[in-house]
């Protein structure tokens, strides 16, 4: 700390030894007891004055528009002239600072009042409360009036004019400290009122106080510091000026001047201990509290602005009593304080000379900063590789390998601020010793270059990170720190082509293939200019000087690799890793001055190689240099067409050949065929070649494979896909609007004979061909359904192609046997290839693209949507897989039918159940995992149609009504007396009873009636508990009144009803009057017209209605004729029971007379089985009832022990200048609602995913005197970002 002398007792100050109470929710009023302090004085000079009351007429004519009459306008003149920022602000504080020297007591209270106001608050401090109450009382007075209309005041208010408010508020209090650091600030009131002041307000519970005067105190204290270091530097200025003089000889000497830098340096002390014991205040009185607040702005407030004194006066600050708050704040949960430690941290790193005070500090908190490197926070990960670099620029000791390969792998990342941020890091620590050129020498070039260890250096760590193969992240990551060592391609090129020097060690195979590869990224990432697929955000507008730069490299580009690539394709022509990059750089040229093309080497590449990789390279090659815009045009046409005419002609030569040989395959003419045809294929993908009638060559080969069985599969796989290509040039031409109708009439033949034979090659015994066959076919179905007559082409609705149904059923079969299968039947499959982990990846993602192509004809309506019912049913069981597809298929099918994807999701259950059922039989156990898994399937199921019921309402009670049919469908083999055979299903069903409206449960529950009869509501054994529990669900909320467990119309006139819900079109006669008033609603309606059909014949009989009497005293002695029936007995029931008139129904809830209203209100005697079911459903629902209030009395309890641990925790801190923490505005705001949420079951769908390979374990930090576990949770240290 500050060498101060200890602050006095009458400073109006918090102690070391005051215990401060706050609290982490912002109430209304202060705690009562808080510690009054009192004014600083000097002597017996008068301190700050007396505080007291506010009159009573303060609100009436002592008021002007809110504001006490006795200031005029003054107290409102500041704020506003601070809000609107107009004025300049020197102008703004010199007014208040000549309105201070004529009454410094009005000036106080404009300065008090514009605090206040700035935190929102409404209420105005008038002289007589600034006179005679204490800070306290106008705090809490304050907080009586601050009538907050919303949560917002000025610093959180949005909107530009607030945003600059808050900087013209700091502003104004930076330069009232400045303009009045020479006299003012040392008169011992206007300081010590305005510290004093904030201290207090910091410490409120209101969250606007709190806000705002730490902002203000921590600004103060800034300013306060600026103002320590002038007088330090003066100070040492008068120092130096005295030991000058007093060295002179005495003749020289003179005395009246050191006298006066005597005095001179004496004010100076005492000023410079003046503004050290304001410092002390303000970090002893509110930093040290706020700095651990539970909001989130004000701990970064603090982290920020303590940043900025160790920054500014490090002399003072810069040493571990400080930089132990940052370092502790680095644990913080909330990444907006992490990311202000780091900063406040990087403006200490910069400055070389301080790097000797932070050296204990790095060493305790390096491991920490390492790993905020993977915080689960961006811009806290980028700041964290910032801090690493300037630590590293400083120092390259501190960092072991350990620590540099944990950010070396951050190149390769997703996020392109982190990758470029670590790319600066790799490139300083590996890249920044370079050869030094000689001055006047002339520049090096080729293999001679000073880059070229330093591109050899990145070829080396690029084949070391065996993790990545993206050398397109890697250069994006280096290309803003070393552009310039990345596009010296004639380097490159020399260290390719040339022989290596004396004593050089050449490159390798494999690190040529590197660095190949990696010239090409470069080549891209100069000719596009923007980041590589999946880092960029999207194509932003390039400046002038990009562009220029752009246009330059592209020519640059161009003059070196159109005289260097024909050596490199000639060196590398064989090997078809190295020609594929080779030869995608002509697609990056500036094609206006690129005339002088070889395009022969291409052609004897198409000719060596067969690897369909390199072909399509080629092909894409050809059509960038086909562009009609450049005089090149010509050539590479011409050179294209014969290319394309040979190998057609020997295409067609060698099939008819292939065809006349009968039964027997030649080998070799089936090499030449299948190579041939590859090149037409790769070609045939970005070339029209319409006029060499590829389509009937094509069909002859497919049709003879069909016949004979015999043809290899890669000729059917590669025939299959040019037969595509030719379909869909085909109608790309009919497309552009130049169409005949004999074109349109013979694509369509085309196209339908190509779908039967696709169709037929379904069922080939040929993995690889049947594949290859769906996919073409869901390719074409879905490109030719009937969403390609939109966007004005109804010129194409006659191609328009329906899938049959046996297609139909073709198409589900293959997925449910060539996708949903387990991991080692594959292996099985492929005759042990998948015993590579990198061949089961590949053949993972071959099934999801094989499930997603189906899933889009789901999803585009080509196949019905009931088909999806065994997709959805394999959610659970293959949920790392597929889940996401899976998911996606039932979001989208649910924008399109809700009723329909409800009805496709209950179909799914049915058949696991139906499943499930054939394999256990029918009495299987409904614990065990099969069960147990359809019911969890449902619950995930229902999860999906998220919060609002008033969408999903039709949906989910068509579901129910499903669901209850297909339970009562089958009778029970063993007679009747036994449960349906799909009784068991409606405790799956139950899991979407949650999801139904209140409303809609009491119609359900009246369709399950209809399918229930007398003995099925009275069962009891096991076998019933599914229908048992489905009806509670349904119970469950759907009435506010006492419901019988045994009807669905027991409670419809009850009393407890009648004040909770809308009254009903049958009221009684006795409330007529009252009902008349009220606004009738709409009958009880069922979601769908399918419950209005089905509730005019009810199964179940009504049963008698409950009276008020009975349900408000259940604790009436129950004799045996006391209890209503639930059931009327069959020899009871009238003939006419089943009507449900609205006369009937007035008839019924008529009054008794007089003489008839007995206590009991007994209507019918009831039988001994009545009674039992009716004690039964009492008891059953007391049960539930206690069971509710338990949890909720439990979860009351827990809350209240986690509050008083949050009160209580932590005593003890580290330092003497410390308080204990006993405060309430600690840290514990989200603990409390983890704690609230802990008791709550949110409809939310809630999957543990397995761990990801790629996230990295992170250890916590070692215990020492740092330790900030008393005040800060590390919780954050186990979130990855990855």
């Amino acid at each position: 700390m500050i060498a101060a002398p200890e602050i006095q007792s009458d400073f109006p100050f918090p102690q070391d030894t005051d215990t401060r109470f706050s609290s982490d929710t912002d109430f209304s009023e202060e705690p009562d007891g808080k510690s009054t302090v009192s004014s600083k004085g000097k002597g017996g000079k008068k301190g700050k004055k007396a505080v007291g009351e506010k009159g009573k007429g303060a609100k009436g004519t002592g008021r002007l528009n809110g504001h006490h009459q006795e200031n005029g306008m003054e107290n409102m003149m500041l704020f506003e002239v601070v809000k609107l920022g107009r004025s300049a602000m020197q102008s703004v504080v010199d007014d208040w600072i000549e309105s201070y020297k004529t009454d410094r007591d009005v000036a106080l209270l404009d300065l008090i009042n514009f605090f206040i106001q700035c935190s929102g608050c409404k209420g105005v401090v008038s002289g007589e409360m600034f006179r005679n109450m204490q800070n306290s009382e106008i705090i809490r007075r304050m907080t009586e009036e601050f009538d907050e209309d919303s949560g917002d005041y000025p610093l959180t208010i949005a909107g530009p004019q607030w945003k600059r408010f808050k900087t013209s508020f700091c502003e104004f209090i930076a330069v009232l400290v400045r303009q009045c650091q020479y006299s003012i600030i040392y008169d011992e009131y206007m300081m010590d009122t305005v510290i004093s002041l904030l201290t207090g307000l910091s410490d409120s519970q209101v969250r606007a106080f709190r806000h705002t005067s730490t902002l203000a105190a921590m600004k103060l204290m800034t300013a306060l510091v600026n103002v320590a270091l002038n007088l330090s530097i003066n100070m040492d200025n008068t120092q130096r000026q005295y030991e000058s003089e007093r060295n002179k000889i005495v003749a020289k000497r003179a005395n009246d001047r050191l006298e006066l830098l005597l005095q001179k340096r004496k004010e100076l002390q005492e000023n410079q201990d003046e503004i050290e014991n304001m410092m002390n205040a303000i970090f002893k009185g509110v930093f040290v509290h706020r700095y651990r607040d539970s909001i989130a702005e004000i701990r970064a407030i603090c982290i920020e602005e303590i940043g900025v004194w160790m920054k500014l006066y490090s002399d003072a600050f810069l040493n571990d009593s400080y930089l132990k708050y940052v370092g502790w704040t680095m644990h913080d949960k909330q990444g907006e304080v992490r990311l202000k430690c780091l900063t406040a941290l990087q403006g200490l790193y910069y400055n070389r000379e301080l790097n000797t005070r932070l050296e204990l500090f790095t060493s305790r908190f390096k491991d920490r900063i390492v790993s905020m490197t993977l915080d689960k926070e961006y811009d806290v990960a980028v700041q964290a590789i910032k801090l690493l670099t300037l630590v590293l620029h400083s120092t390259d000791e501190v960092l072991s390998p350990e620590d540099c390969e944990s950010v070396y792998h951050l190149v390769y990342s997703a996020h392109r601020p982190v990758a470029i941020a670590a790319g600066e890091f790799l490139f300083k620590k590996l890249f920044s010793q370079r050869e030094p050129e000689e001055e006047g020498a002339p520049k090096r070039r080729g293999r001679q270059s000073p880059n070229t260890n330093l591109i050899k250096t990145t070829v080396f760590f690029f084949l070391e990170s065996e993790l990545h193969e993206h050398a397109a992240y890697l250069v994006d990551s280096l290309w803003e720190c070393g552009a310039e060592l990345l596009k010296d391609w004639e380097c490159m090129t020399s260290l390719l082509l040339d022989d290596p020097l004396p004593g050089e060690e050449a490159l390798t195979d494999r690190q040529e293939t590197a660095l190949i590869e990696i010239m090409l990224c470069t080549v891209r990432q100069a000719a596009e200019c923007h980041p590589p697929v999946g880092r960029g955000t999207g194509k932003r507008v390039m400046t002038a000087k990009e562009k220029k730069t752009q246009l330059d490299d592209r020519t640059r580009m161009t003059e070196l690799f159109a005289v260097s690539l024909p050596p490199l394709l000639a060196k590398y022509a064989v090997d078809s890793e190295k020609v594929t990059n080779l030869l995608q750089l002509p697609q990056f040229f500036d094609l206006e001055i690129y005339t002088t093309g070889r395009l022969e080497k291409i052609r004897e590449i198409v000719d060596k190689h067969t690897d369909t990789e390199v072909l399509e390279v080629c092909s894409k090659t050809y059509h960038a240099l086909c562009n009609e815009e450049y005089t090149i045009f010509n050539r590479v046409d011409i050179a294209r067409s014969q290319l394309l005419d040979e190998q057609v002609d020997k295409f067609n030569r060698l099939l008819e050949d292939f065809l006349q040989d009968g039964e027997e395959v030649d080998e070799d003419d089936a090499y030449q065929i299948l190579s041939t045809l590859k090149r037409i294929t790769a070609f045939h993908n970005a070339h029209d070649l319409s006029q060499w009638d590829l389509f009937t060559s094509n069909f002859k080969l497919l049709n003879t494979g069909i016949e004979n069985g015999d043809m290899p599969e890669q000729i059917v796989v590669h025939s299959l896909q040019c037969t595509h290509y030719v379909i869909l040039w085909n109608l790309a031409k009919l497309s552009e609007g130049s169409s005949r109708k004999e074109d349109m009439v013979t694509l369509r033949k085309q196209m339908r004979a190509f779908c039967m034979m696709c169709q037929r090659y379904l069922t080939n015994v040929n993995t690889a061909v049947k594949e290859q066959a769906f996919t073409i076919l869901c390719d074409v179905l879905l490109i030719f359904s009937h969403q390609m007559v939109s966007g004005g082409r109804e010129q194409l609705e006659p191609l328009v192609y329906s899938p049959e149904d046996s297609l139909q059923v073709e198409l589900l079969s293959f997925i449910l046997n060539h996708v949903f299968i387990d991991q080692d039947d594959e292996t099985n499959s492929t005759d042990g290839q998948q015993d590579d982990e990198a061949a089961k990846i590949e053949a993972l993602h071959k099934r999801r693209n094989l499930l997603a192509a189906y899933c889009k004809l789901i999803i585009y309506c080509v196949v019905e949507m009931k088909t999806g019912a065994d997709i959805f049913k394999q959610y659970m069981r293959y949920y790392n897989d597929y889940g996401d597809i899976i998911k996606e298929t039932m979001s989208k099918t649910r924008q399109i039918d809700k009723i329909q994807c409800a009805k496709t999701l209950i179909i799914s259950l049915q058949q696991l159940f139906n499943e499930m059922l054939s394999e256990l039989g029918h009495g299987f156990d409904r614990s065990s995992s099969s069960f147990c898994g359809i019911k969890e399937l449902a619950r995930r199921f229902s999860l999906t149609f998220g919060l609002d019921q008033v969408k999903t309402r039709d949906a989910i009670a068509m579901l129910h009504k499903d669901g209850i049919e297909f339970a009562f469908k089958e009778p029970s083999p063993q007679g009747e007396g036994n449960p349906p055979l799909h009784l068991a299903f409606l405790d799956i069903l139950s899991e979407f009873s949650s999801k139904l409206m209140r409303q809609d449960k009491r119609t359900v529950h009246m369709y399950l009636e209809r399918f229930m009869t007398f003995q099925m509501a009275l069962q009891r054994e096991d076998c019933w508990l599914p229908l048992i529990s489905y009806r509670n669900s349904l119970q469950a909320g759907g009435d506010d009144d006492t419901m019988s467990v045994m009807s669905g119309y027991s409670s419809r006139g009850s009393s407890v009803r009648s004040k909770k819900a809308k009254p009903t079109a049958t009221a009684a006669a006795a409330a007529a009057a009252t009902a008349a008033k009220r606004k009738l609603p709409e009958e009880e309606s069922s979601s769908s017209e399918v419950w209005q059909q089905s509730m005019q014949t009810p199964v179940m009989m009504p049963s008698p209605h409950l009276t008020s009497t009975a349900m408000r005293e259940p604790k009436r002695g129950r004799g045996d004729d006391s209890f209503m029936g639930v059931y009327p007995l069959p020899h009871e029931q009238p003939p006419a029971a089943h009507q449900h008139t609205p006369q009937h129904h007035q008839q019924q809830q008529q009054p008794p007379p007089p003489q008839q209203q007995t206590p009991q209100h007994i209507q019918t005697p009831m039988d001994y089985n009545s009674q039992v079911t009716w004690m039964l459903a009492q008891r059953q629902q007391q049960q539930e009832e206690a069971r509710q209030q338990q949890e909720r009395a439990m979860n009351y309890a827990k809350l209240r022990t986690n509050l008083q641990h949050a009160i209580r925790r932590g005593t003890g801190l580290m330092e003497e200048d410390e308080e204990p923490i006993v405060e309430d505005v600690m840290m514990s705001s989200e603990g409390r609602m983890d704690d609230l949420n802990e008791g709550m079951d949110f409809d939310t769908m809630d999957i543990d995913l397995p761990p990801s390979k790629n996230r990295r374990e992170r250890s916590e930090l070692k215990p020492d005197y740092f330790d900030p576990a008393s005040i800060m949770d590390e919780s954050v240290l186990g979130v990855s970002m990855f």
